[in-house]
């Protein structure tokens, strides 16, 4: 076809169960950065979202050192203005010829040392690239042998190896935690914690991943393949969240408000998680909630919200 792009899409990695499992949660989507795009980084959480501020740093797997740098980060008033880059050379075949990219982590290793799965790497650290709701976590990218491993963007697309439960969730739940900018529902419920990664269920099927919408996108994760059904919209309890980039699982938000009772706030934090304390994660720096207090969750229309329109 004329115009049409034939370069081959960069072959994908494999996040394994065994892999994904010594984490709480984790996020291909959840991040304003560009290393997020397309899925090609993974975000994993070793605490809960009760416990998101551990500095536990365990090894995605095992391998050999390949150095360590310190880096520049966006200046933030509640962070340090340099991050840590770890560049580890996996033994598994499956990552055969790959260098991984860690960040956020203080490192305790140097080129050179050998490290086994689930061994500390270091402290976790906060830095700039951080909002002030996320909490600590890994960044964790691959690049093939002829790519530079030092450059923040250009990671190979990730796929998960894990099995992953999509939740139905009305939108409606209890304040069970709270911090200074998010608060935590009791709802949706994992089934069966520790036997498997759930997260929100799309309507259509798929499990949603991002920050809707206060970053630029999102991802519809354990979603099949979407070539096959034609789908390029993506809802949650009937409201329209955004649309399919083509056949790739990324969302482009519409230009959407995260309400709560009718009022907005800045967003819902969507990930996969194994822990018992999973539920919907209220962004609101700017509103508070009570421990206890039962509120509903739509995604509405800018335009709806500014106009007053009241919700069904």
């Amino acid at each position: 076809m004329a115009g049409s792009d034939t370069t081959p899409e960069p072959e994908r990695v494999t996040l394994s169960e065994s892999l994904l499992s010594q984490y709480a949660r984790f996020s291909l989507y959840n991040s304003p950065y560009p290393a997020h795009d397309a899925g090609c980084a993974v975000d994993l959480y070793p605490g809960t979202l009760r416990d998101g501020r551990t500095t536990a740093a365990p090894s995605p797997f095992a391998g050999v050192v390949r150095d360590t740098r310190t880096v520049r980060a966006p200046p933030k008033p509640y962070a340090p203005e340099h991050d840590h880059l770890i560049l580890l050379e996996p033994d598994a075949p499956a990552f055969d010829g790959l260098t991984a990219r860690i960040l956020h982590v203080d490192p305790a290793v140097e080129a050179g040392d050998r490290v086994e799965r689930g061994e500390s790497l270091g402290r976790l650290v906060r830095a700039g690239f951080f909002a002030p709701w996320v909490d600590n976590h890994l960044h964790l990218g691959f690049r093939g042998p002829e790519q530079n491993p030092y450059r923040a963007s250009g990671s190979l697309p990730l796929e998960v190896g894990a099995e992953l439960r999509p939740l139905e969730w009305d939108g409606t739940g209890t304040v069970v935690a709270t911090g200074e900018t998010y608060a935590v529902l009791d709802s949706p419920v994992h089934p069966a914690p520790g036997k498997a990664f759930v997260g929100i269920g799309a309507d259509d099927g798929g499990i949603l991943d991002g920050g809707l919408p206060h970053y630029d996108g999102g991802g519809l994760l354990a979603a099949g393949d979407l070539g096959e059904n034609g789908r390029d919209t993506v809802s949650l309890n009937g409201d329209r969240l955004g649309r399919l980039e083509g056949r790739t699982r990324t969302i482009e938000w519409d230009d959407v408000v995260v309400t709560v009772d009718g009022d907005p706030i800045t967003g819902l934090s969507l990930f996969c998680a194994r822990d018992a304390e999973f539920g919907a994660k209220l962004i609101c720096p700017d509103r508070s909630f009570a421990l206890g207090e039962r509120v509903r969750v739509r995604v509405r229309a800018r335009d709806r919200v500014e106009r007053g329109e009241p919700s069904e």
